[in-house]
């Protein structure tokens, strides 16, 4: 029987004993949990039990891919990684997007399933209904993209048929927010799961694009289905993406008070100077081509050639907004050319921007206010907006040097060791997350996401409020506090949904209507917006039970002191959270079934949503 979608085969690899095989999915399964984050979060449950840490071998790596994969759809060359990682020491769900998972879809499968640990340096070669081991150690220090160049000269492929991830030094050397990176600069960035890579000996994966095409319920209806969801997103705010890139809401945001400046020491930044770093001004003054992932008719992304002030002639990825604006006002940099130098640089180390902004912009307070001294970071002077030593930085974390193996470590455990005022500097989660790069304090939808997600990044929110697509309605008051908490939790489920299929959300931007009919054309089910919330609310209660069993401690699910703080100026002077936050929390969980002093789904939450397997491992 046809599995529209589907191929019905996931790879499974053993790096202790070097063996592949290939294993059937079950179709009822595939209803169920969808694919990628979905199938990733069954199998870590299932495979990763409590006490096992993210560097164990038994730790598992889950890529996946969906039904909608290698179609006609845009967006649909993006995969997902379910692990459990080491900023949360709980599962990580984070996405690229790119040609990947369209190939590895052509190669006949739905994913990949990665265990043990390897002797020596290895990467996975994927290619038409197969798989093998090859010795990596020739690899090792290479950067993301030599790494990429030097695998697929050696497999001798059409550089347009092959898709490499990898890590970089970053992840070799077990940072804890090192990235997966691949395609010349799409990352897998969130949650730390190079390391986790890099715990495995696993340095690459590299996929050639197969000839297993997936098989289509109704082709018409996919490509009427597909013209409409496309139409529909252009209709909206991405129609800005494709014209001047996400960071084409520079000017907004800086309006708003939700560019990060300076470690969130102020909320004011002049609007000449966030327009110099906006997509208008990059696309108006560098040189740029532009960069697709697979079938995308979208095509915000771009190459770019800087063409003014001290990084005149330095080519790369055009940054997106998040790096930017990390790279940016976050730790005191006004030049457009520096934060595309710095992007890429930490893409090719294999690094997070955003925890390693987030470390930057700490270093450097702690620099000002005398916390740390010139002897403390190797004779560096951290002084705001000084993109050379942000650079030396950069690189002494990724490979551990000096003061960089302490700040390896992320921003949390940074300021737990240095101890005193900095704990009261650093902006993180208490239980590790690392938040976007926006001042969430003039956002707290995201913020409360931040705090309370199982994936270690955004799980309900997508960025930003926008429920009123779903059918809900539109928040009236950004800064309320029962609105707010209401809303992620109603909201919380279309996300991870989309995560599952897998598709790149810019392609989707909440048009569920369309996206359903894309979804019941490829599959040939009947699915609602109803179906779909439950599938994704029976994917977060799954991630959340696992959490819980690995030592979940619900007190941490907050803010730090500076991530939490009250601005002081700019839009939201004086508007803060944490007066409000326990009672957002609260009605939070209620909202989404689960206990409101634990946190732990209500058994009989469990059991609507089809996961009563569940109830004995955390009611015991």
């Amino acid at each position: 029987m046809t599995m529209y979608g589907y191929h019905g085969r996931i790879l499974r690899v053993n790096l202790s004993n070097g063996q592949i095989a290939i294993n059937k999915l079950d179709e009822e399964d595939l209803k169920k949990y969808v694919g990628g984050t979905g199938i990733g979060a069954k199998f870590l449950y299932e495979e990763v039990p409590p006490g096992v840490e993210w560097f164990h071998p038994e730790n598992r790596i889950i890529i996946g891919v969906g039904p909608l994969n290698a179609t006609i759809v845009s967006g649909t060359g993006t995969f997902t990684i379910v692990t459990k990682g080491p900023m949360t020491n709980g599962a990580v769900d984070t996405q690229a997007n790119g040609f990947f998972g369209a190939f590895l879809k052509l190669c006949g499968f739905d994913g990949i399933i990665i265990q043990g640990q390897a002797e020596k340096w290895c990467y996975l070669h994927i290619y038409d209904g197969g798989a093998e081991l090859l010795n990596a150690n020739h690899l090792i220090g290479k950067d993301t993209w030599e790494t990429e160049e030097a695998i697929k000269k050696e497999l001798n492929y059409r550089k347009t048929r092959t898709s490499v991830y990898s890590i970089g030094p970053a992840g070799e050397r077990l940072v804890r927010y090192a990235a997966f990176v691949g395609d010349h600069g799409h990352v897998a960035s969130k949650g730390g799961v190079g390391a986790v890579f890099g715990s495995k000996k696993l340095k690459a994966i590299a996929v050639e694009m197969g000839e297993n095409k997936v098989p289509i319920k109704d082709n018409q209806a996919l490509i009427e289905a597909s013209n409409e969801l496309y139409k529909s997103v252009m209709n909206t705010e991405v129609a800005i993406f494709q014209k001047w890139g996400v960071h084409g809401l520079m000017l907004n945001y800086a309006r708003a008070g939700l560019l990060p400046i300076k470690n969130y020491t102020t909320s004011v930044f002049p609007e000449e100077l966030a327009e110099k770093l906006s997509g208008q001004y990059m696309r108006t003054h560098f040189e740029h081509k532009i960069k697709t992932c697979w079938a995308c008719k979208i095509a915000h992304n771009r190459y770019t050639k800087v063409t003014e002030g001290p990084y005149k002639g330095f080519e790369g990825e055009e940054p997106d907004y998040e790096p930017v604006a990390g790279f940016g006002p976050q730790i005191g940099n006004t030049d457009p050319g520096a934060t595309v130098m710095l992007t890429n640089l930490a893409d090719r180390l294999g690094l997070d921007s955003n925890e390693a902004s987030w470390v930057l912009g700490f270093v450097m307070e702690c620099y000002e206010k005398g916390i740390l001294r010139k002897e403390d970071l190797d004779g560096l002077e951290a002084r705001w907006g000084d993109v050379e030593v942000a650079k030396k930085i950069l690189i002494k974390i990724a490979k551990r040097d000096g003061v960089g193996n302490l700040l390896a470590e992320g921003t949390k455990y940074v300021a737990q060791k240095i101890g005193g005022e900095a704990v009261n500097i650093g902006i993180f989660t208490w239980k590790g997350s690392t938040p976007r790069s926006h001042d969430h304090r003039a956002r707290w939808s995201e913020l409360l996401d931040t705090c309370t997600s199982n994936t270690s990044t955004i799980e309900a929110t997508g960025g930003r409020p926008v429920g009123a697509l779903l059918g809900i309605e539109r928040l009236s008051n950004l800064f309320s506090p029962e609105d707010i908490a209401r809303m992620n939790a109603k909201y919380n489920g279309w996300h991870i949904f989309e995560n599952s299929l897998v598709i790149c959300r810019f392609t989707t931007f909440g048009q569920y209507k369309a996206l359903i009919k894309v979804v019941n054309a490829v599959t040939g089910w009947s699915l609602t917006l109803d179906d779909i919330l439950t599938i994704g609310k029976r994917i977060v209660n799954l991630l959340r039970a696992f959490n819980i069993r690995h030592g979940l401690n619900p007190e941490l699910e907050k803010p730090s002191p500076r991530y939490g703080s009250t601005p002081i100026d700019g839009p939201v002077a004086g508007i803060g959270i944490m007066p409000h936050f326990e009672k957002m929390l609260k009605i939070y969980r209620a909202e989404m079934g689960w206990d409101i002093e634990s946190g732990k789904p209500l058994p009989e939450t469990l059991r609507k949503l089809g996961l009563d397997f569940v109830i004995k491992d955390i009611w015991k």
